[in-house]
């Protein structure tokens, strides 16, 4: 469901089946597939059956500066999500977790304000202890893309990507590809060692307003009775367009601040050396 007020209430994220995705995904050629819905692993669960599908969550974390943010954590079990959504308000317990299990994770979409404000010490905790960063997410202005592309490649981090859809039509338009990966373990020791390259589209305005129109067209299959309602999707545009322009602003204030910061390595936090080893493993 959606967690803004109201919405919360009546309207999910998401209207697709996990059937259809996991098709239409095999469709565009996709080798592996996964699904990381928001703290749950209940959508996926129609396609464990799958030899080619693993398993993965968007984890909403708490940082220790109070913000919030989406934590990608891949290849993951039942057990690791139960685990993983009682430590979420605990970064640091949560990253002892992620690391001791040698679990795949990533900061998702560093440049948007989809989960409110930043702070200068989040994006070291992100430099210190998060071994990949999205770089092209399908969702996202290009250049809030670009900019966690220069970033991670300026921290050295491994570059990952995802289709951030919310309907079928913009599943598997953004990928990751690991060339010559034939299995699940084969893709991710290719993302460690490197072997990793981001592919497809970047979002735009237009391509947002249209999937917020299909999940209203959703809704409304959903509840007839939201049909009463109707006249507010004209709105959407406007909606969309307000969001689009605040994503924006939140990118170029923390990309330029984040250009005119050198690297600090390893600083608010001493992990053991041997935890740090599995990032690599």
């Amino acid at each position: 469901m959606f967690t803004a007020p109201v919405l919360n209430r009546i309207c999910r994220e998401s209207y697709t089946e996990p059937a259809d995705v996991y098709a239409r995904l095999k469709r565009r050629g996709m080798c592996m597939v996964t699904v990381t819905d928001h703290d749950s692993i209940e959508g996926a669960e129609a396609l464990r059956k799958h030899h080619d599908f693993f398993l993965s969550e968007e984890v909403t974390v708490r940082m220790p500066s109070g913000t919030e943010m989406h934590l990608g954590v891949y290849d993951l079990s039942e057990r690791d999500h139960l685990e993983i959504q009682r430590r979420r308000n605990d970064f640091i317990a949560l990253l002892m977790y992620l690391t001791e299990r040698r679990l795949f994770f990533s900061v998702n979409h560093v440049f948007s304000g989809l989960t409110g404000r930043r702070e200068q010490d989040d994006f070291r905790w992100f430099e210190s202890y998060v071994p990949a960063y999205e770089t092209r997410n399908g969702q996202m202005w290009p250049q809030a893309n670009e900019s966690a592309a220069k970033l991670a490649a300026r921290l050295g981090k491994i570059a990952i990507a995802g289709s951030d859809s919310h309907t079928l039509a913009g599943v598997g338009l953004t990928y990751t590809e690991v060339p010559e990966a034939r299995t699940v373990d084969e893709f991710f020791a290719g993302l460690r060692a490197g072997r990793g390259r981001v592919r497809g589209q970047h979002g735009t305005c237009a391509k947002l307003t249209a999937d917020v129109y299909s999940i209203i067209a959703s809704l409304f299959r959903d509840k007839p009775w939201v049909l009463a309602f109707s006249p507010l999707a004209l709105l959407v545009p406007a909606f969309t367009l307000n969001h689009w322009t605040g994503e924006i602003r939140f990118c170029r204030k923390w990309s330029a601040a984040m250009e005119s910061s050198p690297a600090r390595g390893r600083k608010l936090w001493e992990l053991d050396s041997n935890l740090e080893a599995n990032w690599a493993s």
